[in-house]
């Protein structure tokens, strides 16, 4: 194996955590970076707009949208939770609703143009995911939208409420075109409450509050706070990674390239240049 082989020096590896760490295990002295997934939260403050005139607002529908349901889900900074504050939540979640509903009208072949949304990568990811929804549903949860198997491998787009934290659809990462509303009131226990996962890739934030910017800065576990946008959102420039099981390491151009550099120190002294 490539982890095993002295020749190798450095081993990067993106996929699941289950693969990832065994493979750390077995790496020995040789450095190793691991990008492996995530259970990507965004919270909505109070001082956000909750008028659906309003073009930020507006904005802010469509890129909760896009990130919870682009690629049917299927990428590790997905949007799986959105923690809504009291005061904005039924709002949000009528359009977000009327949102996966245009989805769910324009299912199926991804090289059509019409589609929406498509299929997940294999028959066996969507009987788990299917399975997923499911468990929390009979575990009290709330389906407002979407639920279904359409085909062998396509599952509808799919929102939940009052998820239970120990359902896998909370508590794993899901990999698939399914969402979670929560409420808060107190923005200090919902950082709290997003910190509350084996994960820590990405989060996203909407606020008006540069306090609270740089609160959830300071206190979120994971590798990207994005302000003011979803946490599916990524520049090739930026240190991308996580920590706990979502990985070690950065990827990006500059930090790519210092993963894969062993520092070198040359100290001179009483050498005079010729």
């Amino acid at each position: 194996m490539f982890s095993e082989d002295k020749r190798i020096k450095m081993l990067s590896f993106t996929g699941s955590p289950l693969i990832g760490w065994k493979l750390k295990n077995t790496c020995g002295d040789k450095k190793i970076a691991l990008e492996l997934g995530g259970n990507a939260g965004v919270i909505i403050d109070d001082t956000v707009s909750n008028d659906v005139n309003d073009e930020k607002f507006k904005t802010m529908i469509q890129r909760l949208t896009f990130g919870s349901f682009f690629y049917a889900g299927q990428t590790c900074i997905s949007v799986q939770k959105i923690f809504l504050h009291d005061n904005i939540y039924e709002t949000v979640k009528s359009e977000l609703i009327r949102e996966c509903e245009k989805l769910n009208n324009n299912i199926g072949d991804p090289t059509d143009q019409k589609t929406l949304l498509g299929p997940l990568i294999d028959v066996g990811s969507a009987n788990r995911i299917k399975s997923w929804i499911d468990e929390a549903v009979n575990d009290n949860a709330n389906l407002l939208v979407g639920g279904s198997m359409i085909n062998d491998n396509i599952i509808q787009a799919t929102i939940l409420e009052n998820v239970s934290h120990n359902c896998n659809v909370w508590d794993k990462e899901i990999f698939g075109p399914v969402i979670s509303l929560e409420r808060f009131s107190d923005f200090e226990t919902v950082i709290n409450t997003a910190n509350q996962t084996e994960f820590g890739l990405q989060t996203g934030l909407y606020t008006n509050d540069l306090k609270r910017a740089f609160y959830a800065y300071d206190n979120l576990e994971c590798g990207g706070v994005v302000i003011n946008d979803v946490s599916t959102t990524r520049i090739d420039s930026q240190p991308y990674g996580g920590i706990k099981k979502s990985g070690i390491g950065r990827e990006g151009l500059k930090y790519a390239f210092e993963e894969f550099t062993e520092i070198k120190t040359l100290l001179l002294r009483d050498l005079k240049l010729n």
